[in-house]
């Protein structure tokens, strides 16, 4: 996404709002800022954002019932990870500015296929089916199987394994690396030829990647 693209940033605390908008705006970033979904319609008259970040799934939702087609990032707190049915994507608070930046890029450089589907390997990967298919073999993956492969596809690169942790289960006392390690071997059990001998989902120093 280039830098002058404007975004809508929809939020009902004037704080994160406040802050999310100045940090955006020092990126070269044209920020439009509501604080309900009333506000937000209205500034859709000014012309369509290139992107939107939204407080909540029924935002989203409603704004999509509205017409507006661009992509959205669905801020979250509390770890919660909303089902968006492909409409959006989350991203769970609280956040690195740097992890924000990353998704708005890897988001706008990897726009929706029909129902979202993407390439991975030999693989077409339906993430809102939570889904992969190969000729006549589907893979069926739990959400948060989904949700990491969703992930390292749209970094398009090296995740370090606790960025990759933050987006996939937020923030919490109970999630530790062996947690991510566990679901990364599963995975590798129903996608890879040979598990041991990965080459989809590869290891890299300090965290993982698909292969190009």
């Amino acid at each position: 996404m280039p830098q002058s693209a404007r975004i809508l940033l929809v939020d009902a605390d004037p704080v994160p709002r406040a802050s999310i908008a100045e940090q955006l705006t020092r990126e070269g970033y044209e920020v439009v800022t509501a604080a309900d979904l009333a506000e937000a319609v209205r500034t859709l008259a000014g012309g369509p954002p290139a992107f939107a970040l939204l407080d909540s799934a029924a935002t989203a939702a409603a704004l999509r019932a509205e017409g507006l087609a661009a992509p959205m990032l669905v801020l979250t707190d509390d770890g919660d990870s909303p089902e968006g049915g492909g409409a959006f994507e989350s991203l769970a608070r609280p956040f690195r500015f740097s992890t924000l930046l990353a998704r708005l890029h890897a988001l706008s450089s990897h726009p929706a296929e029909g129902d979202g589907a993407v390439r991975i390997g030999p693989y077409t990967f339906h993430p809102s089916a939570k889904l992969l298919q190969a000729g006549g073999r589907k893979v069926r993956l739990t959400e948060k199987e989904t949700n990491i492969l969703k992930f390292l596809h749209a970094s398009a690169g090296t995740v370090p394994r606790d960025i990759l942790l933050h987006e996939v289960w937020g923030y919490g006392p109970a999630v530790a690396t062996h947690t991510l390690e566990t679901h990364i071997y599963r995975l590798r059990k129903k996608i890879e030829e040979d598990p041991a001998k990965a080459r989809i989902l590869l290891t890299e120093a300090g965290g993982y990647r698909l292969s190009a």
